[in-house]
């Protein structure tokens, strides 16, 4: 029999060890679960402190706390749940995060001996030791919960963080297991990108050694987004005073319990939490609680935009009757189907939107978009990368009154340089193909390719004169370097133009615009037409004439 101040877990021990003391391997879980508890206690307020010198955290909370009976036959029940009280919400009126009665094994999991203290109002503390190397003993020696009570509680160790509070819980967690690794840095981001519900109800705060979790500590990630797309209303303070001015933003109206939002970053890598293997992912949250990081992992599209994104959707949809969370509270049961059917739902009327509002936004931009779209064809888009590459080294100094100004000049520079960069591809190319196709035929210059030749020189050596420059060009200083494309057509395809097509008379329409190209003119849309469609049928004669 055990006396009134000792505690037993509800539940055969080795049953416990099976059910879950391993199951819980992240940090953020062990911090997620205290924090969830003492949201359901209406805490106001929750203290993380870390003592990385001693391998040890505590977390304090102000809320209702326990009794001794409450410790006993709630917190020590293994499965014991608010719910099958028909309880949904606390006291206080929030809605209860816990459900299956079994995240408290989470506390178990990371360190070697946990201690929890906890007093109502008015009352004194209590609570106990769980030694973890003591219930492995026990385990092995197939005890009863009644032969392991856990350790007598020693208040007095605990003065400075039983100091003033009038009530609440403490846990003390002793020698995490796997060290305490990560900065304060990320803890904070940590906190502040998955406790969601602490940063949107003002009356709930959580404090890491003793400096308030806000949006704030996300403020790196909010100046690295470029693009925003909201789900429906959100109320979120993240976006409403970190992202006020994203370059481009949409909203998303779509029928069903879905808000949230979806975000994207200027480079991948941007996404990632310094000093850290994680990053920020699409992340869905039930009830305010984050169940499922990453969910585009269930959806994947195989396009470059998915690297780029990071968000929070919200779909309390999914926290009802049913209980469709695993048992390590991580994770959504992948099978379900009403969870089945979101996913389908969400990647068809958001993601889908988004992949291609993402490329035409990133493009718009002067910034690489997705190679996969396929409705810019390939020639247009990398003729825009290249107009971005270069167009990135025209930098001015920041502040400067002009910068504006110049920027729009270049946007405006946009469409018509990836119509130019292509075309001059395109003229390099089949000319250059022409003249290793003359040179291998060995076919001889004709007196208007000679003369060609002869004027172009003397206008290259006057002009180089003028600059003073000494060095040779052209490659190779060939005489075919100095023949434009109507004079290579003339000694390839040269016929009767009023009796049939050929090179030639392509070349001779082609010479006007080509020329106004080659100087770096901007081109009308008809003359950006007639070089286009004369180009191609240049294209084919050279394809017929080298096969």
């Amino acid at each position: 029999m055990k006396n009134k101040d000792q505690y037993l877990f509800q539940i055969s021990l080795s049953v416990l060890n099976h059910l879950g003391r391993n199951l819980y391997r992240s940090f953020a879980t062990v911090l997620g679960e205290a924090i969830s508890n003492a949201w359901d206690a209406d805490a106001k307020n929750v203290w993380i402190f870390i003592d990385k010198k001693k391998n040890s955290f505590v977390i304090k909370d102000d809320g209702t706390g326990m009794t001794g009976v409450d410790f006993q036959n709630k917190f020590l029940k293994i499965g014991y749940s608010k719910r099958r009280e028909g309880k949904t919400t606390s006291p206080g009126g929030r809605p209860y995060i816990g459900r299956k009665g079994i995240g408290k094994l989470a506390l178990l999991s990371c360190a070697d001996k946990i201690t929890v203290l906890s007093k109502t109002k008015n009352e004194n503390y209590i609570g106990g030791v769980i030694d973890n190397s003591g219930l492995d003993k026990a385990i092995t020696n197939d005890l009863t919960p009644e032969d392991y009570p856990l350790g007598p509680l020693k208040v007095s160790l605990f003065g400075k963080y039983t100091s003033n509070h009038k009530q609440g819980t403490i846990i003390q967690f002793w020698n995490i297991k796997d060290g305490i690794k990560s900065s304060l840095d990320y803890l904070r981001k940590t906190v502040a990108l998955y406790f969601r519900f602490s940063l949107i109800d003002d009356s709930f705060n959580i404090f890491l050694d003793g400096q308030k979790i806000s949006y704030d500590d996300l403020a790196d990630l909010a100046e690295k987004t470029e693009f925003l797309w909201k789900i429906n209303k959100l109320d979120d303070p993240f976006i409403q005073k970190k992202l006020k001015n994203p370059k481009e933003k949409k909203v998303l109206k779509i029928k069903g319990d879905i808000q949230g939002f979806i975000a994207s970053v200027g480079k991948p890598r941007d996404l990632k939490i310094a000093t850290t293997e994680e990053r920020v992912s699409v992340d869905l949250f039930v009830n305010g609680r984050l169940r499922e990081k990453d969910i585009l992992k269930h959806m994947p599209t195989a396009r470059v935009a998915e690297s780029y994104l990071y968000g929070q959707i919200h779909f309390n949809g999914l926290d009802d009757k049913v209980d469709r969370f695993t048992s390590s509270r991580e994770s959504i049961v992948a099978d379900d189907p009403k969870y089945k059917k979101f996913l389908d739902d969400f990647r068809k009327k958001v993601i889908g939107v988004v992949l291609e509002d993402w490329d035409t936004w990133r493009i718009k931009n002067r910034e690489d978009g997705d190679s996969e779209n396929e409705n810019i064809p390939k020639k247009e888009r990398k003729s825009r990368e290249l107009f971005n590459a270069v167009s990135d080294e025209y930098v001015f100094p920041k502040g400067s009154t002009n910068n504006k100004k110049i920027d729009g000049w270049i946007n405006d520079l946009g469409n018509d340089a990836q119509y130019n960069f292509s075309s001059y591809a395109d003229c390099f190319i089949s000319e250059n193909l022409i003249r290793k196709y003359i040179d291998e035929k060995k076919v001889a210059l004709s007196n208007e390719a000679k003369q060609e030749v002869e004027d172009m020189k003397k206008r290259e050596s006057e002009n180089k004169g003028k600059g003073n420059i000494s060095i040779e060009i052209r490659k190779a200083n060939l005489d075919l370097s100095y023949i434009s494309m109507d004079g290579l057509a003339n000694l390839v395809d040269k016929k009767d133009p009023n009796k049939e097509a050929c090179l030639s008379r392509d070349a001779k329409e082609y010479k006007p615009v080509r020329d106004a190209l080659m100087h770096t003119a901007r081109l009308s849309d008809k003359a950006k037409l007639k070089l286009s469609s004369v180009y191609e049928n240049i294209k084919g004669r050279i394809i017929k004439l080298l096969s």
